[in-house]
């Protein structure tokens, strides 16, 4: 098992050492978008800002709606298990 980890490891690192030349050498240095200048930038900064509040809201939100559901079988189980010992037994 460490064999194959370390043959997995070695190859990614060969990958890697391979396609950073040609990843360098792509549109002459620029990237995928082309040439920035600050109004990208700027942007750029505010997409960021705006991205992370927005990250924070819907994962709340998504936790809020599982608590939720969490609170809400609990309060269930409570009440079958309170209704059973009322009815059951001798």
């Amino acid at each position: 098992m460490r064999r194959r980890i370390s043959i997995l490891f070695g190859l990614a690192v060969v990958a890697l050492l391979v396609a950073a030349p040609s990843a360098l050498a792509f549109n002459d240095g620029r990237g995928f978008y082309g040439p920035t200048d600050d109004k990208v930038n700027t942007f750029t900064g505010f997409i960021v800002i705006a991205f992370f509040p927005l990250l924070v809201f819907v994962l709340s939100m998504i936790q809020w709606r599982l608590d939720k559901r969490k609170e809400s079988r609990k309060k269930a189980r409570k009440h079958l298990q309170s209704a059973a010992n009322v009815h059951g037994g001798w």
